[in-house]
């Protein structure tokens, strides 16, 4: 039995990744802001899905969590929230919402890297350890189309951290990997989106699966496609 731990998995991609890892016999620790309200992530609840609450953006809720869950080995963290940042017409050249972009830059770049750093040991502590970001193909630089300009930068710099430590994680053994979910009718992508939630998570939940030091560093799409930086 592996144990992930994963969060923003109160609705969409992280939601249907919990369903599936727990219905496979993997354990969970299904992480959301506000558990109380989460009422599809508490109905999963049980045997194989341990649901908790953390505020990514917060240095206190991250520790706390750490806190809780103590040395538990750790096979996967998950991180998979994340935020689309201002209204669309509030993130462009012409006008931003910076302090909109600072709160992007919090959610969607540096918890990830608060993650992994408060969730390190229990990583060398589990069997195959990955450090899985769910990032966007609208951070890479070969992608060049100028909208969005808080969400693309903050993916775009998760992805420079994420392979930074890619490399100095190499001697610990634990993998890190950087996913492209898609283009998914979730909240986030809206209804004529490309793909589904379940072909997103199905896809992702079988990349992360094949991850070890092998695919350490790598920018792959949720079909097990590479993907230019």
């Amino acid at each position: 039995m592996q144990t992930f731990l994963i969060t923003g998995a109160n609705r969409g991609i992280g939601l249907e990744l919990t369903k599936r890892i727990a219905a496979r016999g993997d354990h969970v620790l299904a992480c959301c802001r506000d558990p109380q309200k989460a009422s599809a992530l508490q109905a999963l609840a049980g045997k194989n899905v341990t649901v908790l609450g953390v505020h990514v953006a917060d240095g206190k809720s991250v520790a706390a969590l750490k806190e809780k869950l103590g040395d538990r080995p750790i096979d996967v963290l998950l991180n998979n929230a994340g935020q689309a940042g201002p209204a669309f017409q509030n993130q462009s050249l012409e006008n931003m919402d910076f302090d909109g972009w600072a709160d992007t830059f919090a959610v969607n770049t540096m918890a990830p890297f608060r993650m992994l750093q408060a969730f390190r040991n229990n990583l060398k502590a589990g069997t195959n350890p990955r450090a899985v970001t769910i990032t966007s193909q609208m951070g890479a630089i070969v992608w060049g189309f100028p909208v969005m300009y808080a969400y693309c930068t903050s993916k775009g710099a998760v992805n420079k951290a994420m392979k930074m430590a890619s490399e100095a994680l190499k001697k610990e053994g634990i993998s890190v990997m950087l996913i492209h979910p898609g283009f998914v009718k979730t909240d986030m992508g809206g209804p004529n989106a490309e793909i589904t939630v379940d072909e997103s998570a199905s896809g992702i939940l079988s990349v992360i699966d094949k991850g070890s030091m092998e695919t350490t560093g790598t920018f792959t799409k949720w079909n097990g496609e590479a993907h230019g930086w």
